[in-house]
């Protein structure tokens, strides 16, 4: 479809439902100028062509703080924050893709799809992209895509990944004929941030810009995870989901991060296991000692937090479905209670004067703690970045000054979840 059709569909009854459906009836119209702008300068960068709309959102952790690499399970849902984009094929070998909200514009050669030696930045993660298209025998070839985000960077919503999940959305759409499925795109993600990235990351952040809605996922066997929709409406419950930007990303935390996963596993590793969901909790408690003596202390507490975030999980799955949003309330505090004191990843002991996370928490707490209602938890990887905060909605107002008073105007963002991964929106519309 050419630029102007495709400006021409963004006016239509159809496109307007999915806006509401993706953004919210209040946040439809000026998302829809997004897509139109980005059509615009897509011709305006690269020509007149047949274009295709993208759109991959980021992700908010609700509750299995740092789980999913160790084979844990997790309760995640996508949030109105999304990459859009617009693309089409070249008919060359070479990918030019323009990044305007990072800056960046850039072009790669098929036939070179090796990380460079720093291994790092979006040139790597899309070479990776590319290479675990090709591993799994699925086709690629060169295009060009013109893209912007609103989805925070560095700060615990997935940027990346919901990166990474938009450009495995073009591939598939317009050189595979939509043959992949949305858990083979996390798996991409995932090995182009391991093998490219030099980041240990889980299938966490991939699955749940992938797959949208609110979701819960069982990563027991992370070649084929258990993903179950759940179909809860937080409007209905009169509380918004708030994200809390604490000014410091954790981009530059990657040792901080990486020592999660690898600590847990080291814990396994004892009892000649990979991960800590092939263990128990009482296996470790019965040879505590032994274990202390060979992975270390903050490792067991590590894996304390693994098993008992995997039972939290499910006590909010079960509370979600039997609609006791009290009960859900209570579990994600104590899934934040627990990420701070046995997970530890709420600063980094690199520089324990670097408290951001923890001042955010401290000041929420305070703020429900006189209230009596909502509730909060550090957010996403941990150490620096965000934190997410569940308030009743005639408490936003207030909540919003209070903490922009402590922490900056401009970093509280009002989230909702949307019911749609990455997809191609021009198929939709």
């Amino acid at each position: 479809m050419s630029v102007k059709e495709t400006l021409k569909q963004l006016e239509s009854e159809k496109t307007k439902v999915l806006m509401a459906e993706l953004y919210g009836a209040e946040k439809a119209e000026e998302n829809r100028a997004r897509y139109r702008y980005v059509a615009e300068r897509f011709e305006k960068t690269y020509g007149e062509r047949d274009i295709k709309l993208f759109t991959s959102p980021g992700r908010t952790e609700i509750s299995g703080n740092h789980t999913d690499h160790n084979h844990g399970k997790v309760l995640a849902g996508s949030i109105n924050l999304d990459c859009v984009g617009a693309a089409a094929p070249n008919g060359t070998d070479t990918i030019r893709i323009l990044s305007e909200t990072f800056h960046q514009n850039f072009s790669i050669h098929l036939s070179d799809l090796k990380p460079s030696t720093g291994m790092s930045g979006t040139i790597d993660l899309t070479k990776g992209i590319l290479k675990g298209f090709e591993e799994r025998g699925y086709k690629v070839g060169g295009f060009d895509a013109y893209i912007t985000s609103n989805v925070i960077s560095a700060a615990g919503v997935s940027s990346s990944a919901s990166y990474e999940m938009l450009i495995c959305s073009m591939l598939n759409t317009m050189f595979n004929e939509e043959k992949m499925d949305v858990v083979t795109y996390a798996h991409i993600g995932k090995y182009a941030e391991n093998k490219f990235w030099n980041k240990a990351s889980g299938l966490l952040d991939q699955m749940a810009c992938a797959v949208g809605g609110l979701i819960t996922i069982d990563f027991k066997n992370p070649e084929a995870p258990v993903v179950e929709k759940i179909d809860f409406d937080f409007g209905a419950q009169d509380h918004s989901l708030m994200i809390v930007n604490t000014g410091k990303g954790h981009a530059d935390l990657s040792a901080d991060y990486s020592s999660v996963p690898n600590e847990m596993k080291k814990v396994a590793q004892y009892f000649g296991k990979e991960v800590c969901a092939e263990i128990s909790e009482e296996e470790v408690i019965a040879n505590l000692a032994k274990v202390r003596a060979f992975a270390g202390d903050r490792s067991v507490m590590r894996a304390f937090h693994f098993f008992e975030e995997n039972k939290r999980v499910e006590q909010e799955v079960k509370a979600l479905r039997e609609n006791d949003f009290a009960a859900f309330l209570e579990g994600i505090t104590a899934s934040g209670n627990s990420s701070w004191k046995w997970l530890q990843n709420v600063y980094t002991t690199a520089d324990v004067q670097e408290q951001g996370i923890s001042i955010a928490l401290a000041l929420t707490e305070l703020f429900i703690a006189k209230k009596g209602r909502g509730a909060c938890r550090v957010h996403g990887g941990g150490f620096a970045g965000v934190i997410m905060a569940m308030i009743p909605n005639d408490l936003v107002d207030e909540y919003t000054e209070y903490i922009e008073n402590a922490t900056g105007k401009g970093n509280v963002y009002r989230m909702s979840i949307r019911p749609h991964g990455a997809i191609c929106v021009s198929d939709r519309i």
